[in-house]
Protein backbone atom coordinates (compact mmCIF):
# COMPACT_ATOMS: atom_id res chain seq x y z
CA UNK A 1 0.00 0.00 0.00
CA UNK A 2 2.94 2.65 0.92
CA UNK A 3 5.75 3.50 -1.14
CA UNK A 4 8.55 5.45 0.39
CA UNK A 5 10.19 7.73 -1.82
CA UNK A 6 13.34 9.48 -0.82
CA UNK A 7 15.34 11.95 -3.13
CA UNK A 8 19.35 12.06 -2.26
CA UNK A 9 22.25 13.90 -3.48
CA UNK A 10 25.48 12.54 -2.35
CA UNK A 11 23.94 10.63 0.90
CA UNK A 12 26.64 7.54 0.41
CA UNK A 13 26.82 7.67 4.23
CA UNK A 14 23.46 7.17 5.11
CA UNK A 15 22.24 4.67 2.44
CA UNK A 16 22.80 1.61 3.45
CA UNK A 17 21.22 2.57 7.27
CA UNK A 18 18.50 4.47 6.10
CA UNK A 19 17.54 1.21 3.79
CA UNK A 20 18.34 -1.11 7.19
CA UNK A 21 15.69 1.07 8.74
CA UNK A 22 12.97 1.66 6.53
CA UNK A 23 12.71 -2.60 6.01
CA UNK A 24 12.43 -2.49 9.56
CA UNK A 25 9.74 -0.65 9.28
CA UNK A 26 7.94 -1.82 6.89
CA UNK A 27 7.15 -4.86 9.80
CA UNK A 28 5.02 -2.29 11.36
CA UNK A 29 3.35 -0.92 8.46
CA UNK A 30 2.63 -2.04 5.19
CA UNK A 31 5.69 -0.68 3.43
CA UNK A 32 5.40 -2.37 0.01
CA UNK A 33 8.22 -0.28 -1.99
CA UNK A 34 11.56 1.86 -1.46
CA UNK A 35 11.94 4.36 -4.65
CA UNK A 36 15.17 6.17 -4.09
CA UNK A 37 15.93 8.54 -6.32
CA UNK A 38 19.68 9.51 -6.68
CA UNK A 39 19.16 13.40 -7.89
CA UNK A 40 22.86 13.18 -10.19
CA UNK A 41 25.23 12.74 -6.93
CA UNK A 42 28.27 12.78 -7.59
CA UNK A 43 30.07 10.14 -4.75
CA UNK A 44 28.83 6.68 -3.89
CA UNK A 45 25.37 7.28 -3.67
CA UNK A 46 24.19 5.56 -6.75
CA UNK A 47 26.82 2.86 -6.64
CA UNK A 48 25.82 1.77 -3.38
CA UNK A 49 22.16 1.90 -3.88
CA UNK A 50 22.74 -0.21 -6.68
CA UNK A 51 24.63 -3.10 -4.47
CA UNK A 52 21.36 -2.91 -2.50
CA UNK A 53 19.08 -3.43 -5.02
CA UNK A 54 20.92 -7.19 -4.87
CA UNK A 55 19.75 -7.88 -1.73
CA UNK A 56 16.50 -5.24 -0.67
CA UNK A 57 13.49 -6.79 -3.40
CA UNK A 58 11.79 -3.82 -2.69
CA UNK A 59 14.30 -1.39 -3.48
CA UNK A 60 13.79 0.33 -6.71
CA UNK A 61 16.28 3.30 -7.68
CA UNK A 62 15.48 6.06 -10.25
CA UNK A 63 18.54 8.38 -11.35
CA UNK A 64 18.98 11.68 -12.67
CA UNK A 65 21.82 12.61 -14.65
CA UNK A 66 22.21 15.82 -13.13
CA UNK A 67 21.32 17.53 -10.11
CA UNK A 68 17.30 19.06 -10.54
CA UNK A 69 16.57 19.58 -6.94
CA UNK A 70 13.99 17.92 -4.54
CA UNK A 71 10.79 18.83 -6.06
CA UNK A 72 11.89 17.10 -9.30
CA UNK A 73 12.98 14.14 -7.35
CA UNK A 74 9.80 13.98 -5.46
CA UNK A 75 7.95 14.21 -8.76
CA UNK A 76 10.91 11.18 -10.45
CA UNK A 77 9.71 9.27 -7.39
CA UNK A 78 6.01 9.61 -7.67
CA UNK A 79 5.87 8.60 -11.08
CA UNK A 80 7.62 5.11 -10.80
CA UNK A 81 5.79 4.03 -7.64
CA UNK A 82 3.15 1.51 -7.65
CA UNK A 83 1.38 1.88 -4.44
CA UNK A 84 -1.48 4.12 -3.65
CA UNK A 85 -0.02 6.24 -1.11
CA UNK A 86 3.14 7.90 -0.81
CA UNK A 87 5.84 8.51 2.15
CA UNK A 88 7.59 11.35 1.40
CA UNK A 89 11.17 11.36 3.44
CA UNK A 90 14.65 12.66 3.86
CA UNK A 91 17.97 10.94 2.41
CA UNK A 92 20.18 12.14 5.88
CA UNK A 93 18.45 9.79 8.62
CA UNK A 94 17.15 12.96 10.39
CA UNK A 95 13.76 11.68 9.27
CA UNK A 96 12.84 8.26 11.47
CA UNK A 97 10.85 6.07 9.53
CA UNK A 98 9.07 4.05 12.26
CA UNK A 99 6.89 7.28 11.77
CA UNK A 100 5.65 6.37 8.65
CA UNK A 101 3.70 4.39 10.92
CA UNK A 102 2.22 7.61 13.08
CA UNK A 103 1.07 8.69 9.52
CA UNK A 104 -0.62 5.84 7.84
CA UNK A 105 -2.37 5.04 11.62
CA UNK A 106 -4.09 8.60 11.49
CA UNK A 107 -4.67 8.50 7.83
CA UNK A 108 -6.48 4.99 8.34
CA UNK A 109 -8.56 6.73 10.97
CA UNK A 110 -9.80 9.61 9.32
CA UNK A 111 -9.90 8.12 5.68
CA UNK A 112 -13.92 7.16 5.84
CA UNK A 113 -14.66 10.66 6.77
CA UNK A 114 -12.78 12.27 4.43
CA UNK A 115 -11.34 9.82 1.43
CA UNK A 116 -9.40 12.32 0.37
CA UNK A 117 -6.63 13.44 3.09
CA UNK A 118 -2.86 13.95 3.70
CA UNK A 119 -0.98 13.39 6.56
CA UNK A 120 1.75 16.09 7.36
CA UNK A 121 4.72 15.36 9.76
CA UNK A 122 5.63 18.34 12.29
CA UNK A 123 8.98 18.12 13.93
CA UNK A 124 8.06 17.89 17.78
CA UNK A 125 11.71 19.31 18.15
CA UNK A 126 14.10 20.65 15.81
CA UNK A 127 17.58 18.86 16.17
CA UNK A 128 19.68 21.78 13.82
CA UNK A 129 21.95 24.21 13.60
CA UNK A 130 21.09 27.54 14.96
CA UNK A 131 20.90 28.85 11.02
CA UNK A 132 19.25 26.51 9.98
CA UNK A 133 16.56 26.73 12.78
CA UNK A 134 16.12 30.35 11.60
CA UNK A 135 15.81 30.58 8.37
CA UNK A 136 13.04 27.76 8.72
CA UNK A 137 11.44 29.75 11.20
CA UNK A 138 11.33 32.68 9.30
CA UNK A 139 9.95 31.04 5.68
CA UNK A 140 7.36 29.13 7.87
CA UNK A 141 5.99 32.56 9.23
CA UNK A 142 6.68 34.07 5.87
CA UNK A 143 4.54 31.19 4.27
CA UNK A 144 1.77 30.81 6.74
CA UNK A 145 0.65 34.67 6.54
CA UNK A 146 0.19 34.57 2.62
CA UNK A 147 -0.74 31.32 1.91
CA UNK A 148 -3.05 29.92 5.24
CA UNK A 149 -2.22 26.41 4.85
CA UNK A 150 -2.76 25.87 8.58
CA UNK A 151 0.67 24.11 8.74
CA UNK A 152 3.67 25.54 10.72
CA UNK A 153 6.39 22.91 9.51
CA UNK A 154 6.29 22.67 5.80
CA UNK A 155 10.00 21.90 5.91
CA UNK A 156 9.52 18.28 7.37
CA UNK A 157 9.80 16.23 4.33
CA UNK A 158 8.12 13.61 6.09
CA UNK A 159 4.56 13.41 4.87
CA UNK A 160 1.62 10.86 3.25
CA UNK A 161 0.19 11.67 0.14
CA UNK A 162 -2.34 9.52 -1.82
CA UNK A 163 -0.39 9.07 -5.47
CA UNK A 164 -2.99 10.07 -7.29
CA UNK A 165 -2.97 13.50 -5.06
CA UNK A 166 0.50 14.13 -5.73
CA UNK A 167 0.37 13.41 -8.82
CA UNK A 168 -2.16 15.83 -9.99
CA UNK A 169 -0.84 19.03 -8.26
CA UNK A 170 0.35 21.74 -10.82
CA UNK A 171 4.02 20.54 -10.94
CA UNK A 172 6.80 23.42 -10.68
CA UNK A 173 10.24 23.92 -9.75
CA UNK A 174 10.49 24.16 -5.51
CA UNK A 175 6.64 22.92 -4.96
CA UNK A 176 8.30 20.58 -2.16
CA UNK A 177 7.81 23.91 0.06
CA UNK A 178 4.62 24.32 -0.87
CA UNK A 179 3.19 21.17 -0.77
CA UNK A 180 0.59 22.15 1.98
CA UNK A 181 -1.20 24.95 -0.18
CA UNK A 182 -1.08 22.76 -3.08
CA UNK A 183 -2.93 20.00 -1.63
CA UNK A 184 -5.47 22.09 -0.24
CA UNK A 185 -6.17 23.90 -3.53
CA UNK A 186 -6.65 20.53 -4.98
CA UNK A 187 -9.65 20.00 -2.32
CA UNK A 188 -7.23 17.54 -0.09
CA UNK A 189 -8.04 17.60 3.55
CA UNK A 190 -4.64 18.09 5.65
CA UNK A 191 -3.97 16.15 9.15
CA UNK A 192 -0.58 16.88 11.33
CA UNK A 193 1.23 14.35 13.25
CA UNK A 194 3.84 15.38 15.56
CA UNK A 195 6.81 13.39 14.89
CA UNK A 196 10.60 12.91 16.07
CA UNK A 197 13.99 14.46 13.77
CA UNK A 198 17.60 13.23 14.31
CA UNK A 199 20.91 15.15 14.12
CA UNK A 200 22.78 14.59 11.44
CA UNK A 201 25.45 12.38 11.57
CA UNK A 202 27.30 12.37 8.77
CA UNK A 203 27.10 14.87 5.20
CA UNK A 204 26.26 18.08 4.88
CA UNK A 205 22.96 19.74 4.24
CA UNK A 206 22.13 20.45 1.01
CA UNK A 207 20.21 23.95 1.79
CA UNK A 208 21.21 26.84 3.47
CA UNK A 209 19.97 30.04 3.98
CA UNK A 210 19.84 31.65 0.79
CA UNK A 211 18.18 29.11 -1.07
CA UNK A 212 15.92 28.52 2.17
CA UNK A 213 14.75 31.66 2.54
CA UNK A 214 15.07 34.17 0.25
CA UNK A 215 15.00 31.96 -2.73
CA UNK A 216 11.64 30.72 -1.15
CA UNK A 217 10.52 34.00 -0.68
CA UNK A 218 10.58 34.93 -4.81
CA UNK A 219 8.39 31.05 -5.03
CA UNK A 220 6.13 32.19 -2.52
CA UNK A 221 4.34 34.58 -4.64
CA UNK A 222 4.42 32.22 -7.50
CA UNK A 223 2.95 29.94 -5.23
CA UNK A 224 0.20 32.34 -3.60
CA UNK A 225 -0.93 33.28 -7.10
CA UNK A 226 -1.18 29.59 -8.02
CA UNK A 227 -3.37 28.92 -5.21
CA UNK A 228 -6.14 31.29 -5.68
CA UNK A 229 -6.70 30.27 -9.08
CA UNK A 230 -7.98 25.88 -8.12
CA UNK A 231 -10.73 24.70 -10.04
CA UNK A 232 -14.44 24.48 -7.71
CA UNK A 233 -14.38 21.32 -5.54
CA UNK A 234 -17.46 20.31 -7.22
CA UNK A 235 -15.26 20.60 -10.53
CA UNK A 236 -15.80 16.76 -12.07
CA UNK A 237 -15.72 16.26 -16.15
CA UNK A 238 -17.54 13.80 -17.33
CA UNK A 239 -16.50 11.33 -20.37
CA UNK A 240 -18.55 10.55 -23.09
CA UNK A 241 -19.10 6.94 -23.16
CA UNK A 242 -20.60 6.41 -26.84
CA UNK A 243 -21.68 8.94 -29.70
CA UNK A 244 -25.00 8.90 -30.48
CA UNK A 245 -26.37 9.32 -34.02
CA UNK A 246 -28.22 12.45 -35.10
Amino acid sequence: MISVVVPVLNEADNVQALIREIVAAAQHCPIREIVYVDDGSTDATLKLLTEEMLTVPMLRVIHHERALGQSAAFLSGARAATQELLAFMDGDLQNDPADVRLLFERFEADKAAEPRIAVLGQRAVRNDNTLRKISSRLANRLRAAVLNDGTRDTGCSLKLIRREDFLGLPYFDHIHRFLPAMLLRNGVKLRHVQVSHRARVHGTSKYGFWNRALVGAADLLGAAWLARRKLPLDYKPTEILEAKAK
